[in-house]
């Protein structure tokens, strides 16, 4: 999954990583390294999370976290598509600010140099005068890796760059990624948690990358359409509200599956593994489904505003359904709060997956 994403300022939204930009993009291997280097050294990694607070805060955990691999890969995107599409600059939006406290009480502006050596100066200030780590995590961010796929190299689709805005998701579940193991167990096919399900552009630990483009009639993706599966299955977050689990059981029994992070149940339903994830709250951010919603448009399918399409199923609408956009800010929010996806959500891929959903959840919509 590819969490650094394109959308249209001006339209709902955009293709995921449009063809003008692909060549430019050097970060599409590279970045992944970055969160290995970071875990690395256990003793090093605890200097390197800063607990969010006040707006930057997401209301769903008690304790909310970025890391410095979270800054650090949002800030190459920022720079690599900055300096090739000025343009860009000011369009270029993420989860994380890129101030890091570390564990001495020393606040440090993270930014790309333009240097590999002035990069490792800079983060010797944050990694306790490391000169190792500092060169390590340097050397991953300046190397410059190209992954070519033949497919979205001959997509013939222009997009005017006036009209692009970019969300990134530095790393997709965070608190898995600081806290997660990599020996857990799949359920069905779907890690409930652990490091399989923190995501960065390339799933770090299986070293996979998926895109997706839909854009005025063009859809492609690296994916194909998952085959339809014989017994209907759910993925929710592990903390999803009782009410909505019970709501569900008519449809899907106990077939309901759990999982960490929202980039990764999104993925899981666009590789079949589920038919839908259901989010009843308003705790996922522009940034985390930009770009998951762009592969799910291209295989057919797509993420809609869980509230905004119950209230048209119950007026009888049944096609072109609301789904989420992405140029304007929730009015009256601050922070984080001002992009956030406030209505809950739906991801899909089959159109009468999302149909089921909503007929067996419109008779219990008042309960969550």
């Amino acid at each position: 999954m590819i969490p650094a994403s394109l959308t249209e300022r001006r339209e709902a939204f955009a293709p995921l990583l449009p063809p003008q930009l692909h060549p430019h993009f050097r970060f599409d291997a590279a970045l992944p390294s970055l969160p290995p280097v970071c875990r690395q050294e256990e003793a090093l990694f605890s200097l390197l999370i800063e607990e969010k607070r006040g707006a930057e805060k997401n209301k769903k955990f008690v304790q909310d976290f970025k890391t410095l691999a979270d800054v650090l890969i949002q800030e190459v995107i920022k720079h690599d598509v900055g300096k090739e599409f000025p343009e860009l600059q000011d369009h270029i939006l993420g989860e994380e600010s890129n101030k890091f406290e570390n564990g001495l009480g020393e606040t440090v502006v993270v930014q790309v140099c333009p240097t590999q050596q002035d990069t490792a100066a800079l983060l010797q200030k944050i990694l306790d005068w490391n000169q190792t780590a500092a060169k390590l995590l340097a050397a991953a961010i300046h190397q410059e890796v190209v992954l070519s796929d033949p497919v979205l190299d001959d997509v013939a689709v222009t997009i005017s760059t006036e009209k692009m805005a970019v969300w990134i998701d530095p790393i997709d579940s965070t608190n898995q990624y600081i806290r997660g193991r990599g020996n857990v167990v799949p359920v069905n096919g779907i890690y409930p948690s652990g490091l399989h399900s923190a995501l960065v552009l390339i799933g770090v630990w299986q070293s996979k990358y998926h895109w997706g483009i839909s854009y005025e009639g063009t859809n492609l993706s690296s994916l194909n359409q998952p085959l339809l599966q014989p017994s209907p299955r759910v993925v929710l977050s592990s903390n999803e509200k009782p009410a909505l689990q019970k709501a569900l059981a008519p449809l899907y029994g106990e077939r309901l599956c759990f999982a960490s992070g929202a980039g990764y149940k999104m993925l899981c339903v666009a590789l079949g593994l589920a038919d839908a994830y259901v989010l009843s709250e308003g705790s996922t951010f522009k940034w985390d489904s930009c770009g998951p919603h762009a592969i799910l448009r291209a295989l057919g399918g797509g993420i809609v505003d869980l509230r905004q399409a119950l209230q048209a199923w119950q007026a009888g609408q049944r096609k072109q359904l609301p789904e989420l956009t992405y140029n304007k800010p929730v009015e009256g929010s601050v922070g984080a709060e001002r992009w956030a996806n406030q209505g809950g959500l739906v991801a899909y891929v089959y159109q009468e997956h999302l149909e089921a959903v909503l007929a067996t959840l419109v008779a219990s919509m008042d309960a969550f």
